[in-house]
């Protein structure tokens, strides 16, 4: 099948793994599945893949990629390598893996907490202010709530079997840390660390007082956020939030820390978390060369380390799971005919996009083209996920687009787009690290699943 490539296109990521993002439903066919060809697209182990459940996944896809004209989606096709047989073919390795990820959560007596369950749909739920408006949130992406539990209940169970599969993943040595480090440590250059000291909206008395008494040095900047910070996360570290590089800051904070040098203390900035008093604590200037870890802040090896060990327990997982597909008895059908996503491809041609090496050309989730700088889209120099450092700013109020419903999203669009994914035969099953949890596109940012969803 299609390797998973997100330098060639955003949607090489969107198609198999919009199953695993919970874009659309991609859970059992239910008897509201409209009738398409019929049959059976695969077996697995004797359990059977419904042609018209394949069916249904590729025209959600459609639908919210706004390509449910023909011309739209034959145009699209071509610009992005695909053929309709590919594209089916890949929906069904989808599947397959899904159902290999349920089989082997059986085989491991692994199931899905219901508590749990319920607890991601009322944090999702929550979002909308109303149980009408969570129901057309459903309908827009090709769900029941049935279904939409029955993803997070599968979402659920390949966590645990990542977890247990991946628990003997080599540690990264010192030198596979540097050797990572190296690529990343001019995306570090310039990052600043800081410490706050927050108060409510309504202390701006208070707050102005206390910013006098430090700047006439009469009171100690961590002192003081031990004393009047309701950030008690941080409060405990005398106000320190860390590496802005590393951690995910409102704007208004971001902006008052890029105008600070070390050791200089902010005035009154207000966010939507309340007022802060900010100084930044260190300034990191990147090596011209890098030759030994202890060139860089131990949060920054903590942060690399923890990706490449994430990085191995993906690997292992999808050793795993290519493992399945080897011993399994998978039968894929051929691809009938008559089916609504069917185009000629002979009608269409790949548009013509720039050769000059300059950028690459995807398109974003709407099917509108973009282009994606060359860099960027190998990975090349681009620093770990933000917060990856265990801890790192974890708790702080300052932190932007937190979403306790959320928690796992990231990581799973992370791990579909992950090299190992990416060499794998096999797509992402559904659900990779709870990330089913989420019913569109953009809800790993803790966006509003879709319109009408609660302000």
């Amino acid at each position: 099948m299609k390797k998973l490539s997100f330098a060639k296109s955003l949607a090489s990521v969107g198609l198999a793994a919009v199953c695993a993002l919970g874009i659309v439903g991609c859970s059992e066919q239910t008897s509201d599945t409209p009738t398409y060809t019929g049959g059976v697209a695969a077996t697995v182990n004797g359990v059977e893949i419904p042609e018209d459940k394949v069916t249904q996944a590729i025209q959600d896809i459609r639908a919210q990629m706004s390509l449910t004209e023909e011309d739209a989606w034959g145009q699209w096709l071509a610009d992005n390598d695909y053929t309709p047989e590919s594209v089916r073919e890949e929906i069904v390795n989808s599947f397959v893996d899904q159902e290999l990820v349920k089989q082997g959560g059986e085989a491991e007596g692994i199931t899905a907490d219901p508590t749990e369950i319920d607890q991601y749909v009322e944090t999702m739920r929550g979002h909308y202010d109303s149980d009408s408006a969570w129901a057309e949130a459903l309908e827009a992406v090709g769900m029941t709530e049935d279904e939409y539990r029955d993803n997070i209940a599968l979402s659920l169970v390949s966590q645990q079997l990542q977890e247990k599969v991946g628990e003997g993943a080599a540690e990264p040595t010192d030198e596979e840390v540097l050797e990572s480090a190296k690529t990343y440590v001019s995306s570090y250059d310039g990052a600043k660390k800081s410490s706050h000291i927050l108060f409510e909206a309504s202390d701006e008395a208070q707050a102005q007082e206390v910013l006098d008494k430090i700047n006439a040095g009469e009171l100690d900047f961590a002192t003081a956020a031990e004393s009047y910070s309701k950030d008690t996360a941080s409060a405990a570290e005398g106000g320190n939030v860390g590496w802005d590089r590393l951690s995910n800051l409102v704007t208004e904070y971001t902006t008052a820390l890029a105008d600070l040098n070390k050791g200089d203390v902010s005035g009154l900035v207000t966010s939507t978390y309340g007022i802060h008093i900010i100084q930044c604590t260190d300034v990191f200037e990147a090596p011209e060369e890098l030759t030994s870890l202890d060139q860089l802040p131990t949060e920054f090896q903590d942060s690399i380390r923890t990706m490449l060990q994430s990085s191995n327990q993906s690997n292992a997982y999808y050793t795993w799971l290519e493992e399945q597909r080897n011993a399994a008895d998978i039968q894929i059908n051929d691809m009938p005919e008559g089916l609504p996503y069917y185009v000629d491809m002979v009608n269409y041609s790949k548009t013509e996009t720039s050769t000059d090496g300059t950028g690459v050309t995807a398109v974003d989730a709407d099917g509108n083209p973009i282009t994606l700088d060359e860099g960027a889209a190998d990975g090349e120099g681009e620093a770990p996920a933000e917060g990856t450092a265990e801890g790192e700013g974890a708790e702080a109020p300052v932190a932007e687009g937190v979403d306790e419903g959320a928690e796992g999203a990231e990581d799973a669009a992370a791990a579909a787009a992950d090299e190992a994914a990416a060499d794998a035969e096999g797509a992402a099953p559904a659900g990779d690290d709870a990330a089913a949890e989420q019913p569109t596109e953009g809800a790993a940012d803790g966006a509003q699943p879709a319109e009408g969803a609660a302000e």
